[in-house]
Parts: C-alpha cells; structure tokens; sequence
C-alpha cells in the first residue's frame, strides 16, 4: 500500500502556483497514494507541525477548477532558508520525524531557486540516513530565472501581465500627449535576471509601439547615459516610455534602488528589499529635464493577476504538479521537473525530470545575444521565445460580477455583515 504525500508552496506566489498544486492532488489521487497533505506555510510551517488535509478542501471537480484558477499560495508560503545538514542536523531529524509520523512517501516542493535548495538538502540528507521519502521540486516563478527548464510556471502569466499592462500605460499616456514633455518609467520585477522587464517589448503591436527602452539587470546601468538617451527622445516625441527592471545595477554592482530609502531590508536568503527604482529615476530625469515624469511600480500585480492568465501557463503548471507525482511514483528522488519545449508552431512542450543539484542555487539569465547592440532593449528572438507563452485565456469563475477563489474558511456573506 503506498504511502502518503505532502506538498508545501515556498517564495513568492504566481497566478498559476495553485494550478501545481492541482495537478500535486489530481495525480496522487489518481495514482492511488493515501492522504495528500499540505504544508502551511512551506517548510517553515511543517517544523512547527502546521499541515492540513487538502481533501478536506478539495471535494469535487469544481474546487479543482476553482483551485486552479486562485492566484497567492492556497497553503501559504514563506521565505526559509534550511541550514546546511553539519550545521544544524537537528532540524533535519526533526523533519523527517514529522515525515516519518505522518507516514509521508512523497515530499513535493512548489518554488523556485531557493526551494530547490530545500529539495537538494532534504533529498541529501535522505540519501544520508537512508530514509524513505521521495524528494521532488515542482518549479514555479515569475522571474523565469531556473536552470534546465526552458520556462517556469507562472512566468508565461506574468509576461502577459506585463505586456497587457505596458500598452495600456502608453496608450493613457498618449492622451496627454498635446504640447506637454511627458517620461513614464515603469518598473518590474527581476532581480538578477530580466525575463520579465524583456517581456514589454510584446507591446510592440500594430496598434502600439512598445517602450522606447528597455533596461534589464544583466547589463550595467549607467545613469549619466540613460538620461542623455532621454534627453535625445524627448526632442524627438512628447511621450517617451521607458521599462526598467527592479534588479538593474551600476557597473561597479550598486542597485540603482540602493540610492533610495528602504534597501537595507534583507531576507532568510540576504536578498535586499527591491523598490523604488522607477521612482528615483523619475525623480532624477525631473530634476534633470525637468520635464513631468511618472513612475508606475506594476509590484505584486504582476504575479497575482489570475484574470489575465495564460491558458498556456495554466495547463503547464497543472501538469508540472502531475509530473511530480508520476515522478516519485516511478522512483525518482533528488530532481526538479523540468519543461522542455518540442516546437514553437505550434508551440508543444513536455515535461521530464532533472537532477536538483543542477538546479538550485543556479539562476538563469537572458542571453546576450537576446538583448540589443545599445543594452537598452531585446531582440526579436526574445520575443519569440516569450510569445507562444502568453497566448490563450483562462477565464475565472465570476460571481456577483467578480472572480471567485477557493480559500481556507470560506465566509458567506451573509456572514461578514
């Protein structure tokens, strides 16, 4: 008789992170395995013994839809680093000693680099002890920076997101456009990688021309030089558009969110707290031109819009979670599952699986080659890479005009009155 699964969600959620943990339920289900239990708030969580039974929650066939279309971490999620095993060996026996009573076959992680970093230390110290439970990493983040895999779950809603968004910012911005110098810069998230801030460029339509730049992390930054670019637009247009990512940094390795308040802020993992980018350059660019500026910080937004999701993305981070199932069902441990993609017209991809250590701690950045001579925008084949991603629409479930989501005590509203 098979054991029992457990699945937890880690760092920063998706519009399509549940559509995982969907396709985690669906399969162990289907795969015969005993209670699917789910982590609250990730490893972090479980040390403290918070899990619940996600059948309970999950009932039917409407809950699993409904599940899918739910943006955040139904579990709850959480930025915890797991020490190395020589450091602290007692949280690890601790683990395994909830794993053990809860008779847990299966450990599946929903995140990104940092939650691969659990997944390669917990299926080490397995290999370690000899322990029974099957370690698999199910990827997912917006920041589209994991190694191996061609893309990761969520980062195809995002992108749409993003590009959604950028034409409807240039197109309110050309409505004032009559006799008034005007500088909207936007910023994104990406913090070492700019996948996302690149994902503007799809605003490039007949209908739209997209940002006038695009600045990503993986080039030098250079400040005296951006405002000359804009200086030189300016004289040729009254609107000028400009993306940066929150992540791009001066030559020397300063943040240019660095020169702001509030970067001194670090988590488990010592990354610093990003924002304020588009917000100092606006402020500069004023001082500088002295023309009207604006600052558009699209923040959680981008990774928490399940209205505009993907069908794409929806149905690949559905089928990453069953992956991971079949997976360890078929006795693999220690390994990510990973998209590959099989042709772009018409896009088809499929799933496989990775050794971890490959994996985490490693990010993956747009190539060179995917970005412009001038390092102020991307090339066509960045664009083409990112389009097959965003296409098809997963609508929500509406009710009383507004999209319905499954969450933990549910209140009716008569209820909350």
């Amino acid at each position: 008789m098979k054991g029992n699964v457990i699945v937890g969600q880690s760092g920063g959620p998706t519009s399509v992170i549940n559509a995982s943990l969907a396709g985690v339920f669906k399969t162990a289900m289907e795969r015969d395995f005993g209670t699917i239990y789910g982590m609250r708030h990730g490893i972090q969580g479980l040390l403290d013994e918070q899990y619940i039974d996600l059948g309970e929650y999950i009932k039917n066939e409407l809950d699993l839809e409904l599940l899918k279309r739910t943006p955040s971490a139904f579990l709850g999620t959480c930025r915890y680093k797991l020490p190395e095993i020589h450091e602290n060996k007692e949280i690890y026996d601790r683990i395994f000693e909830i794993l053990d009573k809860l008779n847990i076959e299966v450990f599946i992680y929903i995140g990104g680099n940092d939650s691969m970093d659990t997944i390669k230390k917990l299926s080490d110290y397995a290999l370690l002890t000899g322990a029974r439970q099957k370690f698999i990493g199910c990827p997912k983040t917006i920041d589209n920076d994991l190694a191996i895999t061609d893309h990761t779950p969520g980062f195809g809603s995002a992108a749409k997101y993003i590009a959604t968004a950028t034409k409807e910012i240039i197109r309110d911005a050309m409505g004032f456009s009559f006799k008034k110098k005007n500088v909207i810069i936007m910023e994104v998230m990406g913090r070492n990688a700019g996948w996302l801030v690149g994902s503007t460029a799809l605003a490039n339509q007949e209908d739209c021309d997209g940002p006038d730049l695009i600045y990503l992390p993986e080039i030098p930054f250079d400040v005296p030089s951006f405002t000359e670019k804009v200086r030189g637009l300016l004289e040729e247009k009254d609107v000028v558009v400009v993306a940066v990512s929150e992540g791009i940094r001066t030559a020397e390795g300063k943040y240019i969110c660095e020169f702001t308040a509030g970067s001194e802020s670090k988590d488990a993992f010592g990354h610093i707290q990003m924002t304020g980018t588009a917000a100092y350059l606006a402020n500069h660019i004023n001082h500088e031109l002295g023309c009207k500026t604006r600052a558009v910080e699209f923040s959680t937004l981008q990774r928490s819009a399940a209205h505009l999701a993907s069908k794409i993305d929806v149905d690949e981070a559905f089928a990453v979670g069953g992956a991971c199932v079949k997976a360890a069902d078929e006795g693999s441990t220690g390994v990510m599952v990973v998209i590959d993609r099989v042709s772009d017209d018409p896009y088809q991809s499929t799933t496989g699986v990775y050794d971890v250590h490959r994996i985490a701690n490693d990010e993956k950045a747009v190539p060179r080659k995917w970005i412009n001579a001038t390092g102020d925008g991307v090339t066509e084949e960045f664009v083409d890479y990112v389009s097959p991603l965003i296409q098809g629409h997963y609508s929500p479930m509406m009710v009383a005009g507004l999209p319905r989501h499954l969450v933990m005590n549910q209140r009716s509203y008569k209820d909350r009155k």
